[in-house]
């Protein structure tokens, strides 16, 4: 197993909890997967967040770009620290801009510059960038992801919700 990330509904009061969480990080993760559980809207996009912020950005997802749609939409505004697992929320007043952000970005032109090697080169998880001849499905599978999130945020839009991301 990997590390994967998933993409909640976060309601106002979860959202608060979250914020004001100042226990033991186990517990904090107890009450996260406790919450992933009862989920009203979950994207899981499994071991693909790396690659896609990488296609998105141009950068890996550990330099998170401050005030960028799109990097927000893969890895979150706001990362709860001191904590072993990677937890991030973004409240109900970036969702629009998320989803315009990814409205016009054109996934097809990005992925045209697709390279395994420049996915190598920067390091991406998961590693799996040199089997060159799994180009083809790792880009579907890019879309597929990219599709899904565009479609998550636009739900979580439209519900005037909150979005935990969950990296572990």
């Amino acid at each position: 197993m990997g590390m994967i990330a998933n993409y909640q509904y976060l309601s106002d009061k979860n959202l608060k909890e979250l914020k004001s969480f100042n226990a033991e990080d186990g517990e904090i993760f107890d009450a996260v997967e406790e919450w992933n559980e009862e989920a009203e809207m979950l994207l899981d996009i499994d071991k693909m967040w790396d690659v896609l912020h990488f296609v998105l950005t141009g950068i890996d997802s550990s330099a998170p770009i401050e005030n960028n749609p799109l990097s927000e939409a893969v890895i979150g505004v706001s990362s709860i620290d001191d904590i072993e697992e990677f937890i991030a929320y973004t409240e109900k007043e970036r969702i629009a801009d998320i989803v315009s952000a990814l409205e016009s970005f054109d996934i097809e032109r990005a992925l045209e510059n697709f390279s395994m090697r420049k996915c190598k080169e920067a390091d991406l998880y998961p590693d799996i960038w040199d089997y060159e001849e799994e180009a083809d499905e790792i880009k579907e599978e890019i879309r597929e992801c990219f599709r899904n999130m565009k479609e998550f945020y636009k739900n979580i839009l439209e519900a005037n919700g909150n979005v935990m991301v969950t990296i572990y």
